[in-house]
């Protein structure tokens, strides 16, 4: 018989209505037998890190209208992206010893009966950076600007939410193709780290900004050829006001809508029209078959510290629904990550 072991798990206790708390889950201990079932196809992970994104706030909500992802389910462990060890596999694409990065449980150990992982290519680097700027917010990073925005070098982009996961790497691609940058956030420091680490032309705090409108006119006085959506809400239409002709905006999130019962509305979208605007929403896993090539652009831009890629790391499982739900009140500084073990 296999050895059973103790597997510490974070659980959602139920459906969530407005800001998520920290009571909305629970760690609990159940017990986990360190073998994969034969002929299950089955892969058996050690988590070694989690990562907390904006995206799981509405998979705490039932039955999602129009959504591209399942709703969490209360009872059982939460899942997102994380990076791990293989224990145990009887999957042909994973052995024992193996690192990977992908879905995976809130837990110590988890086992994934239909695996959606990735062998992690590069381990010189650091393993948490497979939660962010090389894991999927890299890939949607990289997916937004370069193939959704159509970027050109000179012109002048603006990203919400840009001390992110996300919106630190969309600001450091555009400076690398001679852009003018310009990003939001929502705290002094998520300002400086913009301006005097990540190499934004400019930065403001949104939660200073009476007008919106005003403060998009002060750092584009010409207007906005590329916007990288993350926010929604009071700024994508105050953004709509200020886009220049031919516009783009390609648009990753709305975090500034998940905690709503009834979305905002947006007001300005005959904008869209008069200035030729094109506004394109997308997955990441459409671009999943762009990894290779990603990799083969970030990796000497990483290892030539040409790149720069901010972490918060929580410390513990135990951690990770405080981790989570500070997300939704801007207590990161960086991409959250949550470090369950050591390899």
């Amino acid at each position: 018989m296999a050895e059973m072991v103790s597997n510490k798990q974070v659980i959602l206790k139920n459906y969530v209505s407005g800001f998520p708390k920290e009571t909305d889950m629970y760690v609990t201990t159940s017990l986990i037998e360190l073998k994969v079932p034969k002929g299950s196809n089955g892969v058996l992970l050690k988590n070694l890190y989690l990562s907390c994104d904006p995206y799981m706030r509405p998979r705490m909500t039932k039955d999602m209208e129009g959504s591209y992802i399942e709703s969490f389910e209360p009872g059982l462990p939460i899942n997102g992206n994380g990076v791990a060890k293989v224990l145990d596999s009887e999957n042909p694409e994973f052995k024992k010893g193996d690192l990977v990065w992908g879905m995976t449980g809130w837990e110590e150990y988890s086992l994934i009966t239909a695996p959606y992982l990735f062998k992690v290519p590069h381990a010189d680097v650091p393993l948490s950076y497979y939660t962010g700027i090389l894991g999927m917010p890299g890939m949607t990073a990289y997916a937004g600007f370069y193939e959704v925005c159509s970027p050109k070098q000179g012109e002048c982009v603006f990203i919400s939410a840009a001390s992110g996961a996300v919106g630190q790497l969309v600001g450091q691609f555009a400076k690398l193709l001679g852009c003018y940058v310009v990003g939001s956030a929502g705290s002094k420091d998520k300002v400086d780290l913009l301006k005097n680490r990540l190499g934004f032309d400019e930065a403001f705090n949104y939660k200073e900004e009476p007008d919106l409108n005003a403060a998009l006119i002060r750092c584009f006085p010409e207007g906005i050829d590329i916007y990288f959506e993350n926010v929604g809400g009071k700024m994508l239409d105050a953004v709509l006001i200020n886009m220049k002709v031919g516009g783009r905006i390609a648009v990753c999130g709305m975090i500034s809508q998940y905690n709503l019962d009834e979305p905002e509305g947006v007001h300005n979208l005959t904008r869209l029209i008069s200035k030729r605007v094109r506004m394109e929403g997308f997955l990441v896993s459409d671009y999943n078959h762009l990894y290779p090539k990603f990799l083969e652009m970030i990796i000497p831009h990483i290892k030539g510290g040409k790149i720069v890629y901010v972490e918060d790391t929580a410390e513990g499982l135990e951690s990770a629904p405080a981790a989570l739900v500070g997300l939704f009140s801007g207590r990161n500084l960086g991409k959250q990550v949550v470090a369950v073990a050591s390899e």
